[in-house]
């Protein structure tokens, strides 16, 4: 059984899966950061300063400390329950950039995949009607 586990481990398709996984993790943390960090900070000034980050909905107050909560890390703080709607804007926005990004890169693998095919497709043959006018201009040449 392990021989057949290292068997399939080593194949080409699982090691390339793990480096995609891998890179995708990479990727997803770019893609966070840029949301958090790059565009969401000036949607939110154009938007009358708006910190998306500390966006939320107190549904209870924590034990610790009664509310108001000025950030959602102080509500958090204080055991608060909170609806984290900035936080799932923010989410929506990195999976909207990863979606397009991967849209992107299999749109352009597909396309180099018809490439390659119609370079390796071999050129059609004779029609049927083109087979039957070359016998009748071979039986006309013959007489």
């Amino acid at each position: 059984m392990l021989k057949e586990f290292k068997e399939f481990a080593m194949k080409g398709n699982v090691l390339d899966m793990a480096v995609g996984i891998i890179i995708g993790g990479a990727f997803g943390t770019i893609v966070s950061s840029l949301v958090a960090d790059v565009l969401m900070p000036p949607i939110g000034l154009a938007m009358g300063g708006v910190d998306f980050s500390n966006m939320f909905a107190t549904l209870a107050d924590g034990a610790k400390a009664a509310g108001p909560y000025a950030s959602l890390a102080e509500a958090k703080a204080a055991g608060a329950t909170t609806v984290n709607y900035g936080v799932f804007v923010n989410a929506v926005v990195s999976f909207l950039i990863v979606a397009f990004a991967i849209f992107m890169l299999v749109k352009g693998i597909n396309s180099l995949k018809r490439a390659d095919a119609a370079a390796a497709a071999p050129p059609p043959g004779p029609t049927p009607d083109q087979v039957l006018l070359g016998e009748i201009r071979d039986l006309l040449k013959a007489r």
